[in-house]
């Protein structure tokens, strides 16, 4: 499993320490220091079953100043303002070696994937 990380996201952090309760092995990537390329992201979000909207946070400034909230609805637009500023993108996003993937915001959601 790869846990898409922040090391100073709180929900990050209960993510790890579920995978670890459960004794999942896994390699956390630090997608501020690597972020993900559009190619990365596109197949993430097919994974995932989402828009690139859909995984936007919206509240980080660097959004209104872009004006995303507003923004026209464009796959390919998002998915590259996503690439160029990876802070954007929520978080935790895990990703199973079976192709399964989900965005680990709650404990329930990262469970999901633990439990199967």
């Amino acid at each position: 499993m790869e846990i898409w990380n922040n090391p100073s996201c709180s929900k990050c952090a209960v993510a790890r320490e579920l995978m670890d309760q459960a004794g999942v092995g896994y390699t956390t990537r630090s997608y501020l220091d690597q972020p993900p390329t559009a190619a990365e992201l596109t197949a993430v979000l097919d994974r995932l079953g989402m828009q690139p909207w859909d995984i936007t946070r919206l509240n980080e400034p660097i959004a209104a100043e872009l004006g995303l909230a507003e923004a026209p609805r464009d796959r390919e637009v998002w998915i590259a303002v996503l690439a160029a500023h990876p802070i954007l993108i929520q978080r935790p996003i895990l990703l199973t070696d079976d192709g399964r993937a989900v965005v680990g915001r709650t404990a329930e959601q990262v469970r999901s994937l633990l439990d199967d």
